[in-house]
């Protein structure tokens, strides 16, 4: 029994130590933290159970039989954040430039297929040079065995990704089914090849980080949700995310006490609108004063910046908040942004987080590299995901809502559950001065006659009150009130059940 513990002992601490004082060293020195001080910084203290700890690969090739680690390069397991249960696994760079092996993929699928059987969140720490080469096709079979699990529990528990450090090939495929991807700025990457396969391919010369850093992929591809200076940043930038999420789809998102009256009436809003009508204001303000103390988490604020995405708490429970913003292209929908907005309202849905809508939107942006692109399909998605959403859906119309893009925002017309306005909305299939000019054509040099028409459109149709008379507004509201009636609008809902038509999965517009 003496020899068994000690030979226990042994192995528990090779398995400790990862790759050793000189690859921890190193790993240090370009800024980074090993895959147990991540865990350590994630989880609440004392609160992580380790799996697989003596798991060692099977590999004889290649000289493979001679390089045996406990753990195999990811540390998996179960702990708390903030007292709610999720499953962890990070993978130790230390270790064989934390590459895949088979072994190493069925510790992942461990987690998450018990993360699948108990209904808690999976967040996974990324930091691997990719598949273990030594072992060919079992490697890349380890890859898709995760990539099965990823796509199985999509919709039933949140997964996370953070992306602490190089993830090439096809370890970029499993982040990319998760919901979301957090990376730190400067020592993260993801691409599928590399910097030496594009020049040999391409002839172009580019760095890792022009490649697939945080700045490319929160800023221009939208692969990233966010990015943070370093791994304690974004570490505890995780643990704060985590707290609006549920643990399953079954469950609500967690309440949390709030001291901010749910009927507090905001007087600065009734002036957030400009008397002109073309001049740009911030909806983040709107946001922020409509959310408990003033808290929320922005997701991919670098990308599509016409329209903000995130999650806030109204009465302590948490809100998906959409919202054109008025500050960039005028808040028009392009597919940037629609593509955005609709894989956001996809997720509150899968998860039972209320939407909330502000819409400021004088429609989608024209332009041939927009059709060229897609607008149409990218568009589609947003209504699709807007049409498909069953959780309370409360819309507040600001300003412009014109043309299709009304409708696609949460309009009444997409079972939203409540509608409101402001007094300054405009509801309309245009603005009235590209209007009056398509009805009367033939009076367009008359400049007086044309002025004329514009203000009768404007007195007609820019305004709230036709939309309400039809009874697709449910009210007219001042700005002021707009946390209180959101609030009570939400408080109403919170029973609202719904089911779409029964079906295997519908044909979304990809």
């Amino acid at each position: 029994m003496k020899e068994v513990i000690q030979k226990l002992e042994k192995k528990r601490k090779e398995a400790l130590q990862g790759g050793g004082k000189k690859r921890i060293s190193a790993q240090h020195k370009k800024g980074k933290l090993t895959a147990r001080e991540r865990i350590e910084i994630l989880l609440d203290p004392n609160s992580f159970e380790e799996w697989g700890m003596f798991v060692e690969h099977r590999c004889t090739d290649f000289g493979m039989s001679k390089v045996s680690i406990p753990g195999d390069g990811v540390v998996t397991g179960y702990g708390k954040i903030n007292g709610r249960l999720v499953f962890v696994f990070s993978q130790d760079f230390t270790v064989l430039g934390g590459s895949l092996s088979e072994t190493h993929a069925q510790k992942i699928c461990n987690i998450l297929d018990q993360a699948m059987k108990v209904g808690a969140p999976v967040i996974g720490l990324n930091d691997s040079g990719g598949a273990r080469i030594q072992e060919g096709v079992a490697s890349l079979a380890g890859y898709a065995e995760v990539f099965q699990r990823n796509v199985l529990a999509s919709g039933v528990i949140p997964q996370i990704s953070l992306i602490m450090g190089p993830c090439a090939g096809g370890a970029v495929y499993s982040p990319a089914i998760t919901d979301f991807i957090f990376m730190v700025e400067d020592t993260s990457y993801m691409f599928v090849t590399g910097p030496e396969v594009v020049k040999t391919v391409t002839h172009e010369h580019v760095t890792h980080e022009e490649l697939g850093g945080a700045k490319t992929h929160t800023g221009i591809s939208g692969v990233a949700d966010r990015a943070f200076p370093n791994d304690i940043d974004t570490l505890l930038h995780a643990r704060q995310f985590i707290d609006f999420l549920p643990a399953n789809n079954k469950e609500k998102p967690p309440e949390r006490p709030t001291c901010d009256p749910y009927d507090r009436l905001e007087a600065s809003l009734d002036s957030l609108v400009p008397s002109n009508l073309q001049q740009p204001y911030d909806i983040k303000e709107l946001i922020l004063k409509v959310v408990d103390e003033m808290d929320f988490f922005e997701t991919q604020p670098n990308f599509a910046k016409n329209i903000i995405c995130g999650f806030g708490r109204i009465e302590g429970c948490p809100v998906g908040f959409v919202a054109n913003q008025p500050m960039v292209l005028a808040g028009c929908l392009d597919i940037s942004a629609s593509t955005k907005a609709a894989r956001f309202v996809r997720f509150c849905d899968c998860f039972n987080i209320p939407i909330v809508t502000f819409v400021d939107v004088p429609g989608f942006l024209p332009g041939k590299g927009q059709e060229h692109g897609g607008i149409i399909k990218h568009g589609a998605k947003l209504l699709y995901a807007y049409a498909e959403c069953t959780v309370p859906k409360v819309t507040v119309i600001t300003r412009k809502a014109y043309g299709g893009a009304y409708d696609v925002m949460a309009s009444k017309h997409l079972r939203g559950d409540v509608n409101l306005a402001w007094p300054t909305a405009e509801i309309a299939v245009m603005g009235p001065k590209g209007a009056v000019e398509i009805i009367f054509r033939q009076d367009k040099e008359d400049l007086n006659k044309i002025a004329e028409r514009t203000a009768e459109y404007r007195q007609r149709f820019a305004n709230p009150f036709v939309a309400s008379q039809l009874g697709f507004i449910d009210d007219i509201i001042m700005p002021n009130e707009t946390r209180k009636r959101i609030a009570e609008s939400l408080r109403m809902l919170r029973e609202k059940k719904i089911k779409n038509p029964w079906k295997k999965h519908g044909n979304l517009p990809l």
